[in-house]
């Protein structure tokens, strides 16, 4: 986290302060994803409905509003599997936010690689990110083993190389994503230890062997 970041989170905001802070996020977030990070901040702070000194007031750089945006974006993927869980069995959650995660990244491509390439340190921010990702995808894969539809002997960092080998899809291809990430779902159900279907087998097989002892 820039040192910039780190005043600011621990900056406490009145509630003017705090709306204007989420709708410059909000804005800049549809700004980047349209026009890349380039975008100009007069447009970010027009679309939120404030003033360009509103915006430097809370981003003094625009590194420092990229990176606030991208951290925004990456909660927010992160509280959806939250939301996910707890409102979808465990493989549809799953399913669903794998669905999510392609689609924020074919929006947020930029974000990561233009704070890469900038002049700040970062190295704190995208530790944090990794570990946000790995823990919600890993409550995402013990909800979905836990169903037995889904294997258990997957580990969040292998899912998500998955992952990331479908978001390099070009955009030429962008309209088989969806299918890519059915595919990848139905490889993660392949093998799972599906209750109903072994409590079938196990009585099919009980009732021949009972019958062959006749």
């Amino acid at each position: 986290m820039s040192a910039t970041a780190r005043a600011e989170a621990a900056r406490p905001l009145r509630a003017d302060a705090r709306r204007n802070r989420d709708a410059l996020l909000e804005a800049a977030s549809a700004a980047f994803a349209e026009n890349g990070v380039d975008t100009s901040l007069e447009d970010v702070a027009k679309r939120a409905g404030v003033g360009i000194g509103t915006l430097y007031r809370h981003f003094p750089t625009r590194d420092a509003l990229i990176e606030a945006a991208y951290r925004r974006g990456v909660e927010q993927l992160c509280e959806a599997a939250d939301d996910l869980r707890a409102t979808h069995p465990g493989d549809e959650a799953l399913e669903l936010w794998m669905q999510r995660f392609v689609g924020y990244v074919a929006t947020k491509r930029g974000l990561a690689g233009a704070l890469k390439l900038g002049d700040g340190d970062h190295a704190e921010l995208f530790a944090y990110v990794h570990d946000r990702i790995d823990t919600a995808v890993g409550a995402l894969l013990e909800a979905a083993a836990a169903t037995d539809r889904v294997r258990s002997d997957v580990e969040p960092v292998l899912l998500m190389r998955a992952l990331s080998g479908i978001c390099l899809v070009g955009d030429s291809a962008e309209q088989q994503v969806p299918r890519l990430v059915a595919l990848l779902m139905d490889g993660l159900r392949f093998g799972a230890p599906d209750k109903a279907t072994a409590a079938n087998t196990t009585a099919a097989n009980t009732t021949a062997a009972n019958t062959a002892s006749r």
